[in-house]
């Protein structure tokens, strides 16, 4: 526990400060975390992180993250879906290169998290470029969603949630999750307006709580699947970057698309 409440409190002190500045030191700082994040599902799958296949992958990634005004006007010589086409052509022509030692699965594995990856983090960016307010509600909902999970968990959890996956998560637990994170969601509307209707703001955080609860499990099944404890040990006792942002990259997009943050 004291490991964990280090990393908690050194990773805040970086990640906060340069989320607050925001721009392009921001941004850059994104396709980091990013890359770090692709290349521990690599690790998981067993992909070599420096060869061909891995720097499309990435190539392809960082193309699904970029924004036109990102360095200044220089916009991509093509469209980001024919560049997602051109990688998957790419990798499919290496399975024959290699002779399929590197396979069809291999190659389908690097498109979904390429595309899981660059999209989730791609969504933060336009989150922050948005208003620095919304990052700090999906963080807060993130964080009361976990906290409250974990208490109920701990007090009320009976029913296993998805015991397959995860066998400490409970119903109990997910649903006292949401609770709080509609009791932080509350109060943030009183303090920092995000829309005229609290009923709206409550609605809404139950929908990314669920969803960040989804994200979290999609995550630890990735982990079960191929026998890893944590995504990666960049963060001691934390694990890796997709242990920690698994919720944000799920719920972000979401908040995007039923139009919650303004494009």
């Amino acid at each position: 526990m004291k490991q964990r409440t280090i990393t908690a409190v050194v990773a805040a002190l970086i990640f906060l400060p340069i989320v607050m500045l925001g721009g392009l030191p921001f941004q850059l700082f994104v396709y980091l975390i990013a890359s770090i994040a692709i290349f521990e599902l690599m690790r998981m799958k067993k992909i070599a992180r420096y060869s061909i296949a891995s720097a499309i992958t990435l190539f392809l990634m960082w193309s699904l993250m970029y924004k036109q005004e990102m360095f200044g006007e220089y916009d991509l010589p093509i469209t980001k879906s024919e560049i997602t086409l051109l990688a998957v052509l790419l990798l499919l022509s290496y399975t024959v290169l290699v002779k399929n030692r590197f396979t069809f699965d291999d190659a389908g594995f690097l498109l979904l998290s390429a595309i899981y990856i660059g999209m989730g983090f791609y969504y933060l960016i336009l989150t922050r470029d948005a208003n620095l307010e919304y990052v700090f509600y999906a963080l807060f909902i993130v964080w009361a969603t976990d906290t409250g999970a974990y208490i109920f968990g701990r007090i009320f959890g009976k029913n296993k949630l998805w015991p397959q996956i995860s066998p400490k998560k409970t119903i109990e637990g997910a649903v006292g999750g949401i609770v709080l994170a509609c009791a932080v969601a509350f109060i943030f509307q009183l303090v920092q307006p995000l829309h005229s209707s609290m009923i709206v703001v409550l609605l809404v955080t139950v929908l990314i709580s669920i969803a960040g609860q989804v994200g979290d499990l999609v995550e630890s099944a990735f982990k079960r699947h191929y026998a890893v404890k944590d995504s990666g040990k960049i963060l001691p006792g934390h694990g890796g970057v997709l242990d920690r942002f698994d919720s944000l990259i799920f719920m972000l997009p979401i908040l995007h698309l039923i139009g919650f943050i303004p494009a």
